[in-house]
């Protein structure tokens, strides 16, 4: 297929842009296979490039013979084109839905991207499994690098090599693959080296109602328990969820079979509700009315504060457990590659001070994210603004950046990074030019060798004149664990992520108020500051 068959109008002249807070811009507006431009001649005046991926819906609007287009992006940003001419402006609209629904991953930017910077670093060979063990083997020889799975036909979105019991051969674990959903039998996500305890990760064991036990998995996740030691499972959704999923086929780990691991259920959201709970919440900040009741009903009505409260509470768990318990941990829900990553993840950086750096965090996204399944490709298919049905999307890695933003907040010089940076990594989850985060799984980028036909974000995200926006400037290393506060007026509305300087009237306001309420503060100045 060729793009040009997609463009109708391909430019179009005097189109006025207009954005929140910043001046309106005339100039050109041309549509290429992948982007969205607007030129000026004006001096000091930014050109405007726009991923068509990162367009989540537009709308059209006719006043007389002047045409309006609202982009809405899946970054959240809203921008406005002004085009003189109705048949121009339908055009272009119709090119612009067109070339922003394209669903051949093969057909994304990413592919035709071609840096115009030297590529000191290549990002994706910047956290390979095996060099990340080769850590892991000077502090113990439990554990072994496996390529069961290195064709992928073990467990299809898994990675080609995982870190395993050394204990436990291959056979059994495709054992126990088959009593695992989805194929994820339990691996390493995290090893303790304070104490020797391990957290690790898996989706749902396959009990169903008549009780189907695998001796070879309770053999596997008991290895990783030291003589006289109980582990914890932490299982991600309520009891009554896992007892229904059982009658699909599902469940979870009897006491009968697993006596050394006491069960804790938590409660968290599955994507679907996730993803009306973000539309909700970019709803009440986009309130024009000047009603503080309307906006604060609308604001706890999204319940997105009380997913945030319920993945760090669940991630402190896991953190407590293997630190203050002295226990290892298994981490699941139903597939384990959302809410499960989440808690794993989150408890590392509250663990690991490495997770804390750059590089550190990078390498966690990486392995826990990426590597280990995380299905980007459906998740970030859709944003707020969509005006489709969601199917499979939902903003779990947004909703890890905004715990990790959290964390940040209450522990301002313990990260290496900045906001910034949580910014950048939620904007390319969602569109890029990059390969980093194409694809649902390992098995997918290797059939499409991404590596080899497209860039990384890391290649480019540490170079030197980049890492300088994204340092924290009151970093200094912290070699303790952090226990965040989860109590409801310790978390605030991340305002980074609602791209602020844009939304400042509609979000700011809110804010100012709910910091007067909650705190009890008298002094304006104080909470300008805290904002």
């Amino acid at each position: 297929m060729e793009f040009a068959e997609l463009i109708k109008t391909p430019r179009a002249d005097g189109v006025v842009l207009h954005r929140p807070f910043m001046p309106n811009v005339e100039g050109t507006l041309c549509l290429t296979g992948h982007h969205l431009i607007l030129s000026s001649r004006q001096d000091n005046t930014e050109e405007l490039w726009l991923l068509h991926s990162n367009i989540d819906s537009i709308e059209k609007r006719f006043v007389g013979s002047l045409g309006s287009i609202i982009v809405k992006c899946k970054d959240l940003r809203v921008i406005q084109l002004d085009i003189p001419g109705m048949e121009e402006c339908l055009n272009i609209a119709s090119s612009i839905e067109a070339l922003s629904t394209l669903d051949s991953v093969s057909l994304m930017y990413p592919f035709f991207y071609r840096p115009m910077f030297e590529v000191l670093e290549d990002g994706w060979n910047s956290f390979l499994p095996q060099n990340a063990f080769k850590g892991l083997e000077s502090m113990t020889d439990e554990w072994r690098l496996s390529e069961v799975n290195k064709d992928f036909s073990v467990c299809s979105s898994y990675p080609s090599l995982v870190v395993v019991p050394k204990d436990v051969d291959d056979d059994a674990l495709r054992k126990v693959a088959t009593f695992r959903h989805g194929g994820r039998f339990p691996v390493l996500s995290y090893y303790h080296s304070k104490n020797g305890m391990v957290m690790m990760r898996a989706g749902q064991p396959l009990a169903g109602t008549n009780g189907r036990r695998c001796k070879e998995d309770e053999k596997l996740i008991n290895a990783t328990l030291r003589p006289g030691k109980r582990g914890y499972i932490i299982d991600t959704r309520t009891i009554n969820v896992a007892q229904q999923a059982k009658a699909r086929g599902g469940g979870f780990e009897s006491e009968a079979n697993y006596p050394q691991w006491r069960r804790i259920h938590k409660s968290i959201e599955r994507y679907n509700v996730l993803q009306e709970s973000l539309i909700k919440l970019v709803e009440a900040c986009n309130d024009q009315s000047h009603s503080m009741d309307r906006w604060l009903s609308k604001l706890e009505a999204s319940n997105w504060l009380s997913h945030v409260r319920e993945i760090l509470t669940t991630a402190c768990l896991a953190a407590q457990c293997i630190d203050r318990e002295g226990a290892s941990v298994l981490v699941h829900g139903t597939e384990g590659t959302d809410s499960t990553l989440q808690v794993t993840s989150l408890a590392q950086i509250i663990l690991d001070p490495s997770c804390r750096t750059i590089k550190g965090f990078q390498r966690l996204v990486e392995r826990e994210w990426i590597q280990a399944g995380h299905p980007f490709q459906q998740r970030c298919a859709q944003s707020a603004y969509s005006n489709s049905k969601p199917r499979h999307e939902a903003p779990v890695f947004l909703l890890f950046l905004d715990c990790v933003w959290q964390i940040l907040r209450q522990f301002p010089c313990s990260f290496e990074f900045n906001e910034s940076f949580l910014v950048l990594l939620f904007e390319h989850a969602y569109a890029s030019q990059f390969g980093t985060f194409l694809c649902n799984c390992a098995a997918e980028r290797a059939r499409l060798s991404l590596p080899e036909k497209t860039v990384s974000l890391w290649s480019w995200m540490n170079r030197p004149q980049e890492l300088e926006h994204l340092t924290n400037p009151l970093y200094e290393a912290n070699s303790l664990v952090i226990w965040p506060s989860v109590a409801p007026q310790s978390l605030l509305l991340w305002e980074g992520k609602l791209h602020s300087k844009r939304c400042k009237k509609n979000v700011l306001r809110p804010i100012l108020f709910i910091l007067i309420w909650v705190l009890n503060i008298s002094d304006v100045n104080t909470i300008i500051w805290l904002i």
